[in-house]
């Protein structure tokens, strides 16, 4: 294996299988063709043509087209084609910073391909022997990657919250984090990539921020997503990544990211390149 192996994974699709889905003149996202011929039945919600599907034109505000894709994603859970609702929502925008076109509840986000956006933190300790960054192993009974290896916090970005909102959310509920001690986290960039998976298209941005705490902090997770916490030395999170699957497919990335900006992979090294261009995929 190697390091570029996760970025390999976390950008394996095929758009063949999909078509674009729009708001008004928008491309917002990307469905199935096995759910798109099933949303031809919601005449008053979805237009379904041969190279494209749209959000019925009737749909034209923030409320009307929420209400109208929470009717039919509703619909959906009820079938069977959906799991369960989350009632957590993520806005449907045109890019990072613009006006959101309407909300979805983020169960059906990748039903529908649509980009969603989330927050990582490296919580990281600085010792005479170097580098040791704080690992989560995720809770058994979580629906997305039980048992994986995470970061110290991670988590998506709902509407309604500025990332700073969120930031200080998800370091509370993940690692016990006061709001001033999630503060002290320092944004460091993103990492970006499209994945297909079973429930669809997944093109994800990862806004990144390192935190460097104290040698007897130790974390406390509050929501149940993590069953413990352990800080390895950088050399053993580093062989992790390069060597296995432990850790949840996207921390891969956010872990390559932070050995080449601490220096641990350095320019000479063969994937260095492709590392770098790989981690942002601009889609």
């Amino acid at each position: 294996m190697s390091y570029f192996h996760h970025i390999r994974a976390c950008n394996s699709h095929d758009f063949s299988g999909y078509l674009p889905f729009f708001v008004g003149t928008d491309r917002v996202g990307w469905v199935r063709h096995a759910l798109a011929s099933r949303l031809r039945q919601f005449t008053d919600a979805f237009e379904v043509e041969q190279d494209r599907i749209s959000l019925a034109a009737a749909s034209s505000d923030f409320d009307s087209r929420t209400e109208a894709m929470a009717r039919v994603v509703a619909e959906l859970v009820e079938e069977g084609t959906v799991p369960q609702l989350r009632d957590e929502y993520y806005p449907v925008t045109t890019g990072w910073g613009r006006p959101p076109l309407l909300k979805i509840d983020r169960v059906a986000v990748a039903h529908f391909g649509i980009r969603s956006y989330g927050l990582h933190i490296n919580g990281f300790v600085r010792r005479a022997d170097g580098i040791h960054l704080w690992v989560g192993k995720r809770a058994g009974d979580r629906k997305i990657a039980p048992g994986k290896l995470d970061n110290l916090v991670a988590g998506g970005q709902p509407i309604g919250l500025t990332l700073d909102e969120n930031l200080v959310k998800e370091a509370h509920e993940e690692a016990g984090l006061s709001a001033d001690a999630a503060r002290q986290a320092v944004p460091v960039g993103v990492v970006s990539y499209l994945m297909e998976n079973p429930a669809g298209l997944k093109p994800d941005t990862l806004f990144l921020y390192d935190l460097e705490v104290a040698d007897d902090f130790v974390p406390r997770n509050t929501d149940g997503e993590v069953e413990h916490f352990m800080l390895w030395p950088l050399e053993e999170a580093a062989r992790r990544v390069r060597e296995t699957d432990d850790f949840k497919f996207n921390v891969n990335l956010v872990i390559v990211d932070f050995l080449m900006r601490h220096g641990y992979l350095k320019p000479d090294d063969a994937e260095y390149p492709d590392l770098a261009i790989g981690l942002r995929r601009a889609v």
